[in-house]
């Protein structure tokens, strides 16, 4: 018999050799390097005495003389710790829920109403940051309804200026908005179930929630990885939006994060160099937490053989 050695193919000749394919993922290359990696430009300003009418190049150079002013600032635990506990909790809060939603509609036998459901859970996904805000005021202020309710028990809470209720409202209106759209996924995984498996296990006499043990959290487990995961490489990346437009000058102790930070030394103050610097020290720590969180995990499965 007669052996056949296989010559394994250059970078080049399989690059020639699946073109096509190559050729289809260059538009999505090119816009990542455009949008993505020509931006990095910008943190230069990180180490220069920026001033936008000299430019980046015409600014003069102080090395790392930002940072090291951010790392001696006074408020730096305070804003390390409220964007650490922010974006911690809202994990822990927020993480479940989706998938518990995803396995409650998975569970539904009637699909108009599974899909009536989902319209109305995806329907604040798309509700703009500053509406939503509006209506936590609105419900949540001294004159709201929420507090007309509480008032019948004797109980009368200025929740918007209370330092305290800050992070619960704001991730529980988090939570509120994104869940039905975060549950997109989790719902798609479990439609591959293959159908056959739920009917066997019914035949074996397995209830509701022995099916969603040993069937769905098993499908669903390579997901709900992959989005830890990436939940927890953005534990530091806290949205500035609703944080600052939710700021009172009373919860300032629990609302001031780094990236309303960086926006007001930066677009409201003109620190540009500043600004970036903080903004730099937050995105490599949101690197390191990514590698830790994902050596973590990749570990954790080797050890259970998957």
């Amino acid at each position: 018999m007669s052996t056949v050695i296989k010559k394994e193919l250059s970078t080049w000749e399989k690059i020639k050799k699946q073109k096509v394919l190559f050729f289809m993922l260059l538009p999505g290359l090119l816009l990542t390097f455009v949008f993505k990696y020509i931006p990095m430009y910008g943190v230069l300003i990180a180490f220069k005495d920026y001033n936008p009418l000299r430019g980046i190049l015409g600014s003069d150079w102080v090395g790392f003389k930002e940072f090291a002013r951010f790392l001696s600032a006074p408020n730096l635990g305070l804003l390390v710790g409220n964007t650490i506990k922010l974006s911690v909790y809202g994990l822990l809060w927020g993480f479940l829920p989706p998938i518990i939603l995803a396995i409650m509609l998975n569970q539904l036998a009637s699909p108009r109403l599974k899909r009536q459901i989902q319209l109305i859970l995806y329907a604040p996904n798309f509700i703009s940051v500053v509406v939503i805000v509006g209506m936590i005021f609105l419900l949540f202020s001294i004159e709201g309804p929420v507090n007309r309710i509480l008032e019948m028990v004797g109980i009368n809470i200025n929740f918007m200026t209370n330092p305290n209720y800050f992070r619960s409202l704001y991730i529980g209106s988090g939570i509120w908005q994104g869940m039905g759209w975060a549950s997109t996924l989790y719902t798609a995984t479990l439609v591959n179930v293959d159908p056959s498996l739920v009917e066997a296990a019914k035949l074996d006499g397995a209830n509701i929630l022995q099916r969603i043990w040993h069937i769905d959290l098993p499908t669903l487990k390579p997901v709900m990885v992959i989005q830890f995961i990436l939940a927890a490489g953005n534990i530091m990346s806290v949205g500035y939006e609703k944080a600052y437009l939710m700021q009172t000058s009373l919860n300032l102790t629990a609302s001031e994060i780094i990236s309303t930070y960086v926006y007001k030394q930066g677009l409201v103050s003109g620190n540009y160099s500043y600004s970036t610097a903080v903004g730099l020290i937050n995105t490599v720590i949101n690197v390191v937490l990514l590698i830790i969180v994902n050596k973590t995990v990749q570990q954790l499965n080797d050890g259970e053989g998957l």
